[in-house]
Formats: C-alpha cells, structure tokens, sequence
C-alpha cells in the first residue's frame, strides 16, 4: 500500500474520531468553552517543557501555531495562555469544523487551516507569515510516514529566533504490545504497523454512543530518537533540549493509573519505570 493510501484511511479515521471526540469523550466541550480560564492537562505539560525558552516564560504576545490540533481544546488553551496569534492545522476537515465551533462559542479568534503537517508551510503559504512558537503534542507524528518534509516545513514557518517544540508517545512505546510490556514491534524509524479498530484511544468511548468509528483502519510510523534529532537538524534547527518522562496523556498500556490531580497516567508502584512521553526543543538561529 502506498503512504498516500494510508494517510488516506488515517483521514477517514480521524473524520469518525473527531465525532466521537467532540460528542463526549473529550469531556464537556461547552463547559470548557465558557470557562475562560480552563486548560488542558496536555497543554499545561506542554507550557512547562517550553517555559524556560520563551520571554518572559510565557507564550503572551508570541505568534503560535498549534500542528495536528484536531478538534482544537489545546489550541484555544494557548490562545488562553496570552498567545498573540494562534492558528492551528489538521488534516481532517471534520476536526475543524469542531475546532471552529468551539472556538467560537468560546469567543476566540484562532485561525484554523486544513493540511498535512509534512506540508505545512505549503497550506498556510507567505500570505499567514512566521511563527514566533511551533508546537505539536501528544499522539502526532505516528501518523506520519516520514519526518523530512516535516522538519523543513516547521523550519520555514518558524521566524529567526522562534521555537519548536514537540511533547509525544515515546519511540519505546511503539515496540510495545498495546496489551501489556511485551515487545512486539521493531523500534526503528521504517516499521509500518496497519490494523483496525473501532475503538478511539479515550477510556468513555464506550459512554459515546451517537457515533461510531466506520473507518477503522489505521496506520502508524515508527520515528526513533535518531530520526526526529537528525531531521530537524538538517532543516537548520538547534537542539536546545530533549526530555523523557514517566507520564503520559493516554492511557497508553493497560496498567497506567490514572492521576486526577495532574490529568495524567502514570506507571503504578510494582512495575518498572519506563518513559512513556519525550520532547524535544529546537531553536531557528
């Protein structure tokens, strides 16, 4: 199969997801518009990954675009966060128009625009200008084949100066069987994994029962630590720092817990410590 065709599915995948999605199993999307000071956990993760590289430790006044930002809670959680210009793209037109909606019904100009991340400087073009802060965050660049494209665009899109910074599933977790801590995939940047399913990744899909996921193949990449350095430094980015952590904004494997406090899973006492999300911050000197 071709990378277009399984981007395709992954599309029409999503399109279902974001129903599901906006529908519940992210919670109450109109509670969380109306209160203006609501952040997502993800986000707030995010915030402290990037704090020491940005003025003043804050993203106030800086110009942000969100990559992979689906239906767009996170996105307009840094538009709350005092960003100056916030845009957000996705691939699926569906998750847009959710993102838009709650935009809008939370009363937040953000720009949203249709693409593939591998080709974002092309859909948002001169006209939307450069960035100051780039992010993307938890679940994204599995969906995507290869990272060159990927890189060079984040780089073109960056102004002199600005910041990147990617908080994902660790490589580590790809290799896992999702059942439990039985390797089952290569690690390696390359290894392909196709399945279906008709399930999301949210622990209340089963509460959701408005919409269903008709779309269920699925295709993810494997992207090892070698390949996100290296890309992103051949795009003419500087590394300022990488980051592993015990955490995660899923319930990636089984066994995680649950930690209300902090809005985040973790691995329970009695089973090894692995790291279950990275980040990696570069610089456009």
């Amino acid at each position: 199969m071709s990378n277009t065709q399984a981007v395709n599915e992954n599309l029409e995948n999503w399109d279902d997801r974001a129903n599901i999605h906006a529908h519940g199993a992210y919670g109450d999307l109109n509670k969380f518009a109306n209160n203006s000071q609501a952040i997502t956990g993800t986000v707030r993760r995010d915030l402290d990954v990037l704090k020491p590289f940005l003025p003043e430790r804050s993203v106030a006044g800086q110009r942000l675009l969100h990559l992979q930002c689906h239906i767009g809670n996170d996105t307009l959680s840094w538009q709350r966060l005092g960003a100056k210009e916030v845009y957000g793209l996705d691939f699926s037109p569906k998750s847009l128009e959710y993102a838009n909606d709650l935009a809008n019904l939370a009363g937040a100009k953000i720009t949203y625009v249709q693409g593939d991340a591998r080709y974002a400087s092309k859909a948002l073009s001169n006209k939307h200008g450069q960035f100051d802060v780039v992010v993307t965050s938890a679940g994204t660049i599995t969906w995507l084949p290869d990272l060159s494209d990927w890189a060079q665009s984040i780089a073109d899109l960056l102004a002199p100066e600005g910041i990147f910074m990617i908080r994902d599933n660790h490589p580590m977790l790809f290799v896992l069987d999702n059942d439990g801590l039985e390797v089952k995939q290569n690690y390696f940047s390359g290894t392909e994994v196709s399945y279906e399913s008709d399930n999301s990744y949210v622990v209340n899909d089963a509460d959701n029962q408005q919409h269903i996921i008709e779309h269920t193949k699925n295709h993810n990449w494997a992207h090892d630590f070698q390949e996100i350095i290296s890309v992103l430094r051949a795009a003419g980015l500087t590394i300022e720092a990488v980051g592993e952590y015990a955490k995660t904004d899923w319930q990636a494997l089984p066994m995680l817990t649950y930690n209300e406090v902090n809005d985040e899973w973790i691995m329970p006492e009695g089973y090894p410590q692995l790291p279950l999300t990275f980040s990696v911050v570069a610089r456009k000197i």
